[in-house]
């Protein structure tokens, strides 16, 4: 009886080895490769940034660049792109990302940076990622459940390469997929390739950004009540957010049928309002005036002009990402909160952009990490708070059409549907 039991117990034993020694080495691969390309995507990006703030004309050929992305997306016979969404239902098992995604998404997403157009760089990542994974899975000859954690392995390496926080790349593509449900499966791969892609980036020079000087004062009474009323009205420009941009690209495609013709008007009203205002403050990601709201240095109604920039540039065809935009726009609203209150911008800043991310991507768990990846664990209390509060009252809004919300945020319950845009 005895030795039935030992023989068992070996036998699972060497079973969850074997399943940690595949995961691990696929992880390995997915990092390394991953890593890699998504290490060249940041180092090109950087380029382009650097390029285009020392030569300003170049956003007038911001329109161009929008009609050489629709020729390049219809060359590859991809004109309906779902994006970010498309990854996510991968993991849900309704699509198949095409692997040709990755060079489109790369080369279009850095077209969008160098000529001016408002846009992040975190939906290219999780594409590039998502695609490369996909592919991995399909050469080691995967089974359709494990191709799809390689491709959450391969969103949390991108993530982690470009932004240089895996601790949050690590637990984001866990946790954006379905609102109440963290797929821990894939928590080993995921962590491993984070980490190594993370790592593989920083060893080339790919350094993510920090504010970890911020002084966070102690938790009274008076500061909380000032970090919920805070994180209530970041909350509610999470869903202004969210809501802008769909309904961009509603009237978009409504009004202005011709793909070509939209993406042009789209580039030269960017590159009017950019004159007009006389700033390049909103083109591109805008990680200086992030810079600089969590140093208490910006304008009031910066967060709304970079929703506007951003709605027009991605609902309109360009490629990018809304995550940094979320970060712009929390980080801005938050400076912009505290010098009229007369509580530290600084502080606001920081509880701003993490509360709007929160809102936008309904992911408490990943907001939280950011948190400390970004400023430290000195203001843990101020990022619970906003967390919490946050993700509450931005309700079942989200920026992906396709993530569900399998759990109810407010009861018990199971819902199981598509979040609201």
């Amino acid at each position: 009886m005895i030795s039935k039991l030992i023989r068992a117990y070996t036998k699972k034993a060497w079973h969850h080895i074997y399943k940690f020694g595949k995961w691990t080495i696929i992880s390995i691969i997915t990092g390394l490769t991953v890593g890699g390309f998504s290490t060249l995507f940041a180092f090109i990006m950087n380029s382009v940034t650097d390029f285009r703030s020392k030569n300003d004309f170049i956003i007038l050929f911001l329109p161009l660049a929008g009609i050489v992305t629709v020729f390049l997306y219809s060359i590859f016979k991809y004109k309906n792109d779902k994006g970010t969404n498309l990854v996510l239902s991968t993991i849900h098992a309704q699509s198949e990302i095409p692997f040709r995604m990755a060079p489109l998404i790369f080369i279009t997403t850095i077209l969008t940076h160098l000529f001016g157009g408002s846009a992040g760089r975190e939906g290219a990542a999780l594409q590039l990622g998502g695609s490369i994974g996909n592919q991995i899975g399909r050469w080691l000859k995967l089974d359709d459940a494990d191709k799809r954690v390689v491709v959450l392995c391969g969103m949390s390496a991108a993530f982690s390469a470009v932004f240089g926080t895996p601790m949050a790349a690590a637990v984001f593509s866990l946790e954006v997929v379905s609102v109440g449900v963290m797929y821990y499966a894939a928590l080993v791969p995921c962590v491993f390739s984070s980490l190594i892609a993370s790592y593989f980036a920083s060893n080339f020079g790919i350094r993510g950004d920090n504010f970890k000087f911020i002084s966070f004062p102690s938790l009274t009474l008076s500061n909380t009540a000032i970090i919920v009323g805070l994180s209530i009205l970041c909350a509610l420009l999470s869903i202004l957010f969210i809501v802008l941009l769909h309904r961009t690209g509603d009237l978009f495609r409504q009004y202005l049928k011709n793909p070509y013709f939209r993406i042009t008007l789209a580039g030269i009203v960017i590159v009017t309002l950019t004159f007009l205002l006389g700033t390049r403050d909103y083109n591109g990601a805008g990680i200086p005036v992030i810079a600089r709201a969590i140093h208490g240095d910006v304008v009031p109604y910066a967060f709304l002009l970079k929703m506007i920039f951003t709605a027009i540039t991605i609902e309109s065809g360009f490629r990018g990402g809304e995550i940094v935009p979320s970060f712009f726009i929390g980080a801005t609203f938050g400076c912009a909160f505290g010098t009229i209150i007369g509580f530290s911008p600084s502080v606001c800043a920081a509880v701003g952009l993490i509360a709007v991310f929160c809102g936008v991507t309904n992911c408490p768990i990943t907001s939280l990490l950011i948190s400390f990846e970004l400023f430290g664990a000195g203001g843990i209390h101020f990022f619970m708070i906003a967390v919490a509060v946050s993700y509450f009252m931005s309700g079942y809004y989200g920026l992906y059409k396709d993530q569900t919300i399998v759990y109810s945020k407010y009861k018990t319950k199971f819902l199981n549907r598509k979040t609201r845009q």
